[in-house]
């Protein structure tokens, strides 16, 4: 495990301005302002569309309608980019996009008769035969609604229905599930405690990553983030992870990347846990973190090749903010609650424009260009 240096304020104040100075020196080589890239937003609208959006002019290009009526806050694409599975906002219906297409191809749901089966995690696997679901049932009853666990299930895509229920780990139920792919599909990776590994046939545990163990002496064990699909090529995946001090008893943020094929984490301290969404530039030069309190809103810069903070920059946000980097890794986009993306200019958070849609957004993908 390799640690990250510390910094203090003058040596951050000075990496960052070094940092801003040798992006804008290439930025004026190239010609003036960043670029934004070619890849394709598809954002979920209460328009009840997915609004499609071209990355590079900041024009809406089209829409594609939805059935199930308003999409909610998941929308997943398959492993081969040719669809995207939308859940509703009720979390009871899914539709599948062919998203070449711009079509509907299907929908589904689990709820029956007086029970409503709601649908908490979506993760179809790479072939597109199935899908692992993470469910609830919500029962009417004379006097009430009876809830029932937190269950997992594989949905067979061609029958819409159940195939199987999976066990949790130990017994023990939990409320959401971390589940990812080998990229042939014949292995599925649920992450917990810690990472079972499953065959795709029977769904029988064929292993076991065992990440509750400290990952080197002294050290506690490694907690993984959001992982970010196109962070890395397939197998990969790079984020933001925590890890509990034993001695001190707090929690160390550092920035970690999985490879889940050998069961490998390459995991380098930073400093004190904080809340953080993160994202990353494709080249992996640059990872970008929003913080987000009441009346607290910071970016925060990673160079990571270096493994160290690089600066902190306060600016006005909203109540609820997401964050992604733009395909060319020189923009930085802020987005949610409402129906506006905020472009910023990546080396220096300078505010650039504002994009406005036509609809309020509950979910947006940016899909980059094709490699």
């Amino acid at each position: 495990m390799t640690r990250g240096v510390g910094l203090g304020a003058c040596g951050l104040g000075l990496v960052a301005f070094v940092a801003a100075a040798a992006v804008l020196s290439a930025q004026e080589r190239r010609g003036g302002e960043p670029t934004a890239g070619n890849g394709t937003f598809y954002i979920g609208s209460y328009k009840g569309v997915i609004t499609i959006l071209d990355e590079a002019t900041g024009r809406v290009t089209g829409e594609i309608p939805l059935s199930i009526g308003l999409p909610g806050f998941s929308m997943t694409l398959s492993a081969d980019r040719s669809r995207i599975y939308v859940v509703d906002s009720t979390a009871e219906k899914v539709e599948i996009i062919d998203r070449e297409k711009r079509i509907s191809i299907d929908t589904f749901t689990l709820s029956e008769g007086g029970t409503k089966t709601r649908i908490w995690g979506l993760a179809p696997d790479p072939r597109d035969r199935f899908a692992i679901l993470t469910i609830k049932n919500y029962t009417l009853k004379t006097d009430r609604w009876e809830i029932g666990p937190p269950t997992l299930v594989q949905v067979d895509l061609a029958t819409k229905k159940i195939a199987r229920t999976i066990p949790w780990p130990k017994g023990e139920e939990r409320e959401g599930a971390g589940v990812l792919f080998s990229p042939d599909g014949s292995l599925m990776y649920l992450f917990g405690e810690d990472v079972l590994i499953y065959e795709t046939e029977t769904f029988t545990e064929v292993d076991r990553w065992e990440v509750s163990r400290p990952y080197e002496i002294g050290a506690g064990r490694v907690s993984f983030g959001g992982l970010d699909p196109f962070s890395d090529e397939p197998g990969f995946f790079t984020g933001l992870f925590t890890m509990q001090d034993p001695l001190q008893s707090r929690r160390i943020m550092g920035i970690g990347r999985i490879d889940l094929a050998n069961k490998k984490i390459d995991f380098h301290p930073i400093g004190p846990a904080r809340g953080l969404s993160f994202t990353v530039t494709p080249d992996h030069t640059r990872g970008y973190g929003l913080m987000q309190d009441i009346g607290e809103y910071e970016l925060w810069t990673f160079d990571l090749q270096a493994y160290t903070l690089v600066s902190r920059t306060r600016f006005p946000g909203r109540p609820r903010m997401a964050l992604r980097s733009s395909s060319s890794g020189q923009l930085l986009y802020i987005y949610q609650a409402g129906h506006t993306i905020d472009v910023y200019e990546a080396a220096t958070f300078r505010h650039l424009r504002t994009i406005e849609l036509d609809g309020d957004m509950t979910r947006l993908i940016l899909m980059p260009p094709p490699r």
